[in-house]
């Protein structure tokens, strides 16, 4: 999943948990991991939903001042059907150091 550059930092640091999309179809799959970043996005959900369900706090969950703002980015293409996604970020694995202590 692609998200604004401005909402990066909120699902990195885990604020943001939740996105609405747009789109013709699912473009996600449940279960499913995402590269974003250096780490990635592992898709908990993906629901469904009607206008009347995105509201002023589903917005702000998903990282916007509001539901307009939200809308302004939410339509991707020519899609009328509305998805809310949940998700989690998981961090890059940290990479092992280059020695080895084996003698």
């Amino acid at each position: 999943m692609v998200f604004a550059k401005r909402l990066r930092e909120g699902v990195v640091r885990g604020d943001i948990t939740c996105s609405v999309r747009i789109w013709t179809g699912p473009h996600v799959t449940e279960g499913r991991r995402y590269r974003m970043g250096d780490g990635e996005i592992e898709i908990e959900s993906v629901t469904p939903i009607g206008f009347p369900d995105i509201t002023p706090e589903l917005a702000r969950e998903s990282g916007f001042l509001g539901v307009l703002d939200l809308l302004k980015i939410a339509k991707h293409g020519k899609g009328t059907n509305i998805y809310l996604i949940r998700f989690h970020y998981i961090p890059p694995r940290r990479k092992r150091s280059g020695g080895s202590n084996r003698k």
